[in-house]
């Protein structure tokens, strides 16, 4: 009975360190959640016509490890371009899924590269009446945050959003991140 005293303490022991160090990891890289906004500079390249838009959005996600993201975007339209004649050229909505990759280091400034798919729809609004278009495509970028505090973060990056025949969706953002 005496020998089994300290079998138990040692494994209640090792138990509670176990559970504290997974604690810890998962509080400091494997759980965080985040949500936030971002300003997107959008350039719209159809071949016929080049436009710079302006949309906001909104952006929800996790850490599934230090190094993996996951997250999901949507936004819209919030500075449109006249294309001249009367017709206006605007983003009307736009989300998708991502995977982000996190060069994790010991300074404040984290980069990073994002990928997954978009959906974009953007509406022409003329004297003849209006018209949308919609498309979907793989979307790429890279990216930096920069830590403000524990709870905060800032973000610049760069985003191929759609890469058809027919046209490219690019954009720099600018965003702020509330991490919890």
């Amino acid at each position: 009975m005496m020998n089994r005293i300290p079998a138990f303490l040692a494994i209640a022991t090792l138990g509670t360190v176990s559970a504290t160090a997974a604690a810890d990891m998962y509080k400091t890289g494997g759980g965080s959640l985040y949500a936030g906004g971002n300003y997107t500079f959008v350039n719209i390249d159809d071949g016929n016509a080049d436009a710079d838009l302006g949309t906001l959005s909104a952006k929800i996600g996790g850490q599934v490890t230090p190094l993996i993201g996951l997250e999901a975007r949507a936004g819209f339209g919030v500075a449109d371009e006249n294309l001249g004649l009367g017709t206006d050229l605007s983003v009307n909505s736009f989300y998708g899924g991502y995977a982000t990759l996190s060069a994790v280091n010991e300074s404040p400034v984290t980069p990073y590269g994002i990928i997954g798919f978009t959906r974009y729809e953007l509406e022409l609004d003329g004297p003849g009446g209006s018209a949308t278009d919609d498309d979907s495509d793989l979307s790429y970028g890279a990216g930096v945050k920069i830590a403000l505090s524990e709870e905060l973060s800032g973000n610049v990056e760069y985003m191929r959003y759609i890469d058809t025949d027919d046209a490219t969706v690019d954009g720099i953002g600018l965003g702020l991140t509330l991490h919890f």
